[in-house]
């Protein structure tokens, strides 16, 4: 078979599958590590997740939470559910060079996204349904207008942080404006502990299940909180 009716061919499997070879995310090889508890409850939510960043053009691989940080070497994105355990993940991703994004609100210390006191510096809510965008203009805010945001469809779990002084908050929990629900640090920002970042950091607001409980609005959030830490352009 000729180089050209191979490249076609291969063309028009990509085209099958919903992936354009001439795309953002395809040119620029776009992998995303998702790690997760790979033998835990909520792992149809995990999947559920990769789902949805497959449809948006990234190559996803997940790997279990004892992974190491050196896999996501080449990626352009780590994702780091909260459905893992905490004490089982390896510190070594507070250092890693490559975006990182995750809801996992007991790891943001160990991240230096936050200080270190459990339901002072980071923490959840049990029962929330509404953020309070406080950075309409920014990527993150997918758009949304500044104010009031349904972001699930019925009350559920929510974490929260108080990040460093180099982060930007795009959303609060309503009604608690000292609770970042979605903060960011571009690379070589101040995070806690006099901490650069490595590269971006991004913390969302979803917890173990709530992925697939997510209003429009909060899909929106969690597409644009994605994009921007993967350096996708809006």
């Amino acid at each position: 078979m000729s180089a050209r009716r191979t490249f076609l061919r291969s063309a028009a499997m990509l085209v099958a599958i919903g992936i354009c070879a001439t795309s953002p995310a395809f040119a620029a090889g776009q992998r995303v590590v998702l790690v997760v508890q790979k033998s835990g409850p909520h792992r149809a939510v995990d999947d559920a997740v990769a789902k949805r960043l497959g449809e948006r053009g990234f190559a996803v691989q997940i790997e279990d939470q004892k992974a190491s940080p050196t896999i996501a070497a080449d990626a352009a994105l780590v994702v780091l559910s909260s459905t893992v355990s905490s004490k089982d993940v390896d510190p070594g991703w507070r250092q890693v060079r490559v975006p990182l994004l995750t809801w996992e609100n007991d790891f943001l210390d160990d991240l230096a996204m936050t200080g270190k006191k459990h339901d002072v510096d980071f923490g959840a809510e049990t029962k929330e349904r509404y953020l309070w965008i406080v950075n309409a203009p920014h990527p993150m805010a997918g758009g949304l207008p500044a104010g009031l945001a349904n972001v699930y469809v019925k009350q559920a779990g929510m974490g929260w942080g108080r990040p460093g002084p180099g982060a930007t908050t795009i959303a609060t929990i309503y009604g608690e404006p000292g609770k970042a629900a979605l903060f960011g640090y571009e690379k070589g920002a101040t995070m806690d502990y006099e901490s650069l970042a490595p590269a971006r950091r991004v913390m969302v607001f979803l917890d173990n299940d709530t992925f697939t409980n997510l209003s429009p609005s909060g899909l929106a959030l969690f597409d644009a909180a994605v994009d921007w830490a993967a350096g996708r352009q809006p």
